[in-house]
């Protein structure tokens, strides 16, 4: 059997181990230290097992991960997420689907402090969907766009994935942090404004709420509302021109994000012993998990690397795909698919050592292809019979709403993503207008 065979047999059986439930870094790990001792011997094999852990975890790079978890932590657990909704709610309620355009913007809001996707499902559904299905909401509409704008958290800084996709790609970490502002932000535009379009056609999925108070007394609510919001936006603004203006890389954005929050917190009286506790036990859980899974995934490289996999892939596009469209349309239906039934840290450290040959050997961008990479991880957390999202949704929710109903209320986003993704392949200065013109 030939190296390059081998290693395509290889994705074959992390697949199938995957399909039966193991652990995707358990089956990368697995299959790569079956493929060294095949190839070379258990010395060998165990010595790249042993080895791998540390090489990925003395990366300074990913040292940013666990400030950006904990900052997320502790803006959670000092209850800032109920400050961004409850501001958020004041503000827009007066539109058609106010409070799904309430829940889309706090959404935006806490991806900002808290970097994951996942986090900002489960912390804006126990806060957003009972508020919409008290108020009459159908139950699809609530659910979709929980689910749906939560991906918001991958895009917008801090963004773990960017961390992570720029440790392994070897790309600046700065720059693809910046370059996904903007494509987070007309990520939310759309979304607001299909949830308005929606709603003014049909008004019984989102009826008109009443806050029970005259316009001066609203108006007095809306500014006292901002009161516990302010630090949080002068902190993400912050960061993000911090890094915008080269002050400070983001291993140190996160330490000085993950310092602020807890003197916002301090400030407004909610850091107690328990608050940091639970942040600094959620930032140590989180960051296991995501490096346990990269552990099996730089091993699984090393392999792909020693059979030549990367290399056998960019010679081959160096002879047909002379064509970036059609390169970027295969890419495209390669990660839809892989979306739908793998852990999206799995498919971005599955696929980067096959696809980033081939996009440099086209001469794209690695930055735009990063942008590009993670907005369809992140599209895959919403699509079936997977999609990550839902299922966080449908935890929180319970029996109240069927999966089928959220799935079905993720329909419209899903449509709204595809608008997103012409946009940002057919104009890729969406993406890299601000990293290039960083000093």
């Amino acid at each position: 059997m030939s190296p390059e065979l081998l290693g395509f047999g290889s994705l074959g059986l992390v697949l199938l181990l995957i399909a039966i439930r193991m652990p995707i870094g358990v089956a990368l790990g697995v299959v790569a230290f079956l493929g060294f001792w095949f190839l070379r011997n258990e010395r060998v094999a165990f010595a790249v097992m042993q080895n791998t852990p540390f090489e990925v975890a003395a990366n300074w790079g990913l040292s940013a991960i666990p400030m950006f978890i904990l900052m997320g932590a502790v803006a959670h657990s000092a209850g800032i997420s109920e400050a961004l909704f409850k501001a958020a709610r004041l503000w827009l309620s007066s539109l058609p689907g106010g409070l799904a355009v309430a829940t889309n913007m706090a959404s935006a809001g806490f991806a900002a402090a808290s970097g994951s996707s996942v986090a900002t499902s489960a912390t804006m559904g126990r806060l957003a969907i009972p508020e919409m299905l008290k108020a009459g909401y159908a139950p699809s509409l609530a659910a979709g766009v929980v689910a749906s704008s939560g991906t918001l958290g991958a895009l917008i800084p801090p963004s773990i994935m960017f961390v992570i996709y720029g440790v392994f790609a070897e790309v600046s970490i700065t720059k693809l942090l910046i370059a996904g502002v903007l494509p987070g932000i007309l990520t939310a535009a759309v979304y607001s404004a299909m949830i308005i379009a929606r709603c003014k056609l049909n008004p019984k999925i989102a009826p008109p709420i009443g806050l029970g108070m005259d316009k001066d007394e609203l108006w007095r609510e809306r500014w006292r509302s901002l009161a516990p919001v302010w630090p949080l936006l002068v902190l993400i603004i912050g960061m993000i021109g911090g890094l915008y203006g080269g002050v400070f890389t983001p291993t140190e954005a996160g330490a000085a994000g993950a310092f602020l929050s807890c003197v916002i917190a301090a400030v407004q009286r909610r850091l107690t012993f328990e608050v940091i506790r639970t942040s600094v036990m959620e930032a140590v859980k989180t960051t296991a998990q995501l490096f346990f899974v990269a552990y099996g995934a730089v091993m699984y490289t090393k392999f792909l690397a020693l059979v030549g996999v990367p290399a056998m892939m960019a010679t081959m596009v160096g002879d047909w795909a002379v064509d970036p469209v059609l390169m970027l349309v295969a890419v495209s239906i390669i990660y839809l698919i892989l979306g739908m039934f793998l852990d999206p840290l799995g498919v971005l450290l599955l696929t980067l050592p096959i696809v980033q040959p081939m996009f440099h050997a086209l001469g794209l961008d690695p930055i735009w292809l990063g942008v590009i990479v993670v907005k369809y991880i992140e599209i895959g957390l919403l699509t079936p019979p997977v999609g990550f999202n839902a299922y966080v949704v449908k935890n929180v929710v319970g029996d109240r709403i069927p999966l089928e109903t959220i799935f079905k209320g993720i329909g419209w986003f899903l449509a709204c993503e595809a608008v997103i993704m012409f946009l940002i392949l057919a104009f890729p200065q969406i993406s890299l207008w601000l990293p290039n013109s960083m000093n």
